[in-house]
């Protein structure tokens, strides 16, 4: 559509292993410094694998009174703090604004797990008259999204999205096309995720989808490196305000950047594995570029999916490469996921606010851990190190169980 509204993003918050500012959390992520660590939330010592990115600092009482927390779920918790930035950020007061024009759309693998296995303990040791009045309220995936938009006033479009590691870049390509197709003026989107419990943490190791490097934590997520052993478990939440920018303009808001286009795709293959050709993937980018009226030699970064497992790494450099083309060999690709481990579902939304701040800051975060990448992946994956360089235009990659792929690209506003 030649006419079709303009996205721009005017606020952002985070809740990660790095930290629960957007300003902490970035600089610990170029710094190198990694969020990965023993788990302390429960007892694993039983466990294959006893270490995640785990939000260890968080205290909801720092953020919301005891009622409130006891009728959200962790994930649910970690959204409402991270929407709570956010929205402090954009400097909208949404209380005053017609929330019919307001909406909410969030993303989740997985959702309230820690209430599921807590009520399911319950129903085991005390029978079902002991079950939670809450326990519904807090373990349905829309959770989050529900708390939010009463929180916000919002009104409009509000939906949750599950498509598994893609759900927040999802959530986020929902949203955009709520604001282009004029079905609101603001929207609060991303993802959040709190699936590093004893099931989840167990359940994953069970699939040997988890690196084992229980004697090395902060050097177990490494993507693209010869020794990758399979994903870091973690934990969190990325939300973002999108606005339309004309509406964004007339308030003289602070604007991030422009969300200039987003692709999806399904590999219709296999539930877990990615396909080797990248044929998903590369729908996914392609879509995304075009829609994005991007040609690809202008693209200067990259945020990858890269989860540090063996398939996934190198069926995803392929496939930028078959999108890209020689022009995958000039630009720069990174993975935040060596610094937080994998949030699952709420990875896109993280990643997001980490490529606004490459193309705000014009520095590329590091892939650290990167210490002898493997030969079938041969791009430059700016490793241990962050590097200074001029970015204007960013991608940013989600691909999840269930073959579901989607793509976002990201602009400096022209």
């Amino acid at each position: 559509m030649a006419d079709r509204r303009r996205v721009v993003i005017t606020g952002m918050g985070v809740v990660t292993a790095l930290g629960e500012t957007v300003d902490g959390f970035w600089d610990r992520l170029i710094a190198g410094d990694s969020g990965v660590g023993p788990v302390r939330r429960f007892d694993c010592s039983e466990h294959e694998v006893r270490f995640g990115g785990e939000c260890s600092e968080f205290d909801p009482a720092s953020y919301m009174d005891r009622k409130l927390i006891k009728r959200l779920d962790r994930f649910a918790q970690f959204a409402v703090v991270a929407s709570r930035s956010a929205t402090k950020d954009c400097g909208l007061n949404f209380q005053e604004m017609d929330g019919s024009r307001t909406g909410v759309i969030i993303g989740s693998g997985i959702g309230g797990l820690s209430e599921l296995e807590e009520q399911h303990r319950r129903l085991m040791e005390k029978g079902p008259r002991k079950l939670s009045v809450f326990t519904i309220p807090k373990l349905m995936g829309n959770a989050a999204a529900g708390n939010i938009s009463i929180e916000c006033n919002a009104r409009g479009p509000s939906t949750a999205v599950a498509t598994a590691c893609a759900s927040a870049t999802h959530a986020m390509g929902d949203a955009m096309r709520a604001i282009q197709w004029g079905l609101a003026d603001v929207m609060i989107t991303g993802g959040s995720e709190a699936a590093l419990t004893p099931l989840g943490l167990g359940a994953f190791a069970s699939m040997k989808a988890l690196s084992t490097r229980n004697d090395e934590p902060t050097r177990a997520s490494r993507p693209f490196d010869k020794d990758r052993d399979g994903f870091v478990l973690g934990e969190g939440a990325g939300l973002a305000v999108f606005e339309e920018l004309e509406h964004a303009r007339r308030r003289g808001a602070r604007i991030y950047g422009e969300i200039l286009g987003f692709g999806m795709s399904s590999d219709a293959s296999h539930i877990t594995q990615p396909v080797e050709d990248g044929a998903g993937a590369i729908s996914a980018m392609k879509q995304a570029l075009d829609d994005a009226r991007t040609n690809p030699d202008e693209i200067d970064y990259i945020n990858a999916h890269g989860t540090s497992t063996p398939l996934g790494d190198v069926a995803e450099t392929f496939a930028i490469k078959r999108v890209l083309g020689a022009h995958a060999r000039k630009l720069a690709v990174s993975s935040t996921k060596s610094s937080l481990g994998h949030l699952l579902g709420a990875s896109g939304g993280v990643e997001l606010v980490a490529t606004l701040q490459a193309i705000r800051y014009n520095i590329a975060p590091p892939t650290i851990n990167l210490d002898e990448p493997d030969p079938d992946c041969d791009l430059d994956y700016i490793p241990n190190k962050a590097r200074d360089m001029k970015i204007r235009k960013a991608m940013s990659n989600s691909f999840g169980f269930g073959g579901h792929n989607a793509t976002i690209i990201l602009g400096r506003l022209d």
